[in-house]
């Protein structure tokens, strides 16, 4: 009935292609290389394919299961694209961190070897029970995922008397409409095949609806660091990513580095360099040079204890700084007294 339906062709057809030129430019063609961007012009990308498979499928006779094997594959990247999209977005990433990267081709790994070893073509019962069914689960999987990721969002956008931002709204648009094509999917594979083409494109075409009538839609794509310096980091997640910084400062001793970046301690804990420099000034009370030379005086301190052959400039070297000057200063704003001062105290 539907494979001889010219107008659902041409719908889900024009759907999946326009998908697939919007995930084609932001993955290579948008001048904002943002980090969110990226994702989610992969995401976007995954489900242009997934559905380009499902117009082939239905509306070609011939029926080159390879397209099957990719778009089922696409299928395994949907969900934890969406999770990294909604993470990156809220938390205003700069770069994608090192686990993420990895996270990724774990996945990858995971779902090419099946498809090395047991094509789809020569294994169509095993590709649509037991991996279908995997595929379907970690998709499912991550969608809970970025449901917790976002649940806040959704509350400001849902219950709270506070007007939302549009940035706000889009990610819970985003998500919500990645909830309906999941289930259209779950429906497709037990009932009607075609209702996961329809609600594909439905979505999309909502979506830009949504993004063309917002007068401020260019908060979506574009930086606004204004729109989220206002924004708290909760204190209960404040107090675990206090713990993890002091983790890394006393076991790795970054701070003996001289030429110490923020974005290096930052990538140490997974976190973009905004939310770093957030918890230090809001949560913390100080900022990152301040927070790292406490950790130099104090080694500095362990060092003049330890040891009176080193020189008070040779001290200062081995805790971090940079120069003398910056020694004697941040020493005496610490604890009251120059480094000389306190050495013959001491002895």
């Amino acid at each position: 009935m539907f494979s001889n339906n010219p107008y659902l062709f041409f719908i889900c057809t024009l759907g999946a292609f326009n998908c697939f030129l919007v995930g084609a430019y932001f993955l290579f063609f948008s001048r904002q290389k943002r980090i969110q961007n990226i994702i989610f012009g992969f995401l976007v990308l995954l489900l242009s394919i997934r559905v380009g498979k499902t117009v082939y499928m239905s509306f070609d006779t011939s029926r080159n299961l390879l397209f099957a094997q990719i778009g089922l594959s696409a299928c395994f990247f949907i969900g934890v694209s969406l999770f990294y999209y909604l993470k990156a977005a809220l938390g205003q990433w700069k770069r994608i961190p090192k686990s993420w990267k990895i996270h990724f081709l774990v996945l990858l790994f995971i779902v090419l070897i099946p498809g090395l070893i047991k094509p789809f073509a020569d294994n169509v019962w095993f590709w649509n029970t037991y991996f279908a069914w995997f595929i379907y689960s970690v998709w499912g999987a991550y969608l809970l995922l970025s449901g917790l990721e976002i649940r806040k969002v959704i509350g400001v956008v849902f219950t709270s008397d506070r007007k939302s931002t549009t940035l706000n709204e889009w990610l819970v648009a985003v998500f919500l409409g990645n909830v309906l094509i999941f289930l259209a999917y779950l429906i497709g594979y037990f009932w009607l095949y075609y209702v996961e083409m329809i609600t594909f494109s439905s979505v999309f075409y909502a979506l830009i609806v949504f993004y063309l009538i917002k007068k401020d839609r260019n908060t979506i794509f574009q930086n606004t660091p204004g729109k989220y310096s206002t924004k708290k980091i909760d204190p209960s997640e404040a107090k675990v990513l206090v713990g993890r910084l002091t983790s890394i400062m006393i076991q790795e001793e970054l701070f003996r580095k001289p030429t110490l970046k923020l974005e290096e301690v930052s990538s140490k804990m997974d976190i973009s360099n905004h939310k770093l420099s957030q918890l230090l000034n809001d949560n913390m009370g100080e900022s990152f040079p301040s927070y790292i030379n406490q950790y130099r005086v104090e080694k500095a301190i362990q060092l003049l204890k330890k040891n009176n052959l080193f020189t008070l400039e040779a001290i200062g070297y081995e805790a971090g700084f940079v120069s003398k000057s910056g020694f004697y200063a941040a020493f005496k704003k610490i604890t009251g007294k120059t480094p000389s001062t306190f050495k013959k105290q001491r002895d």
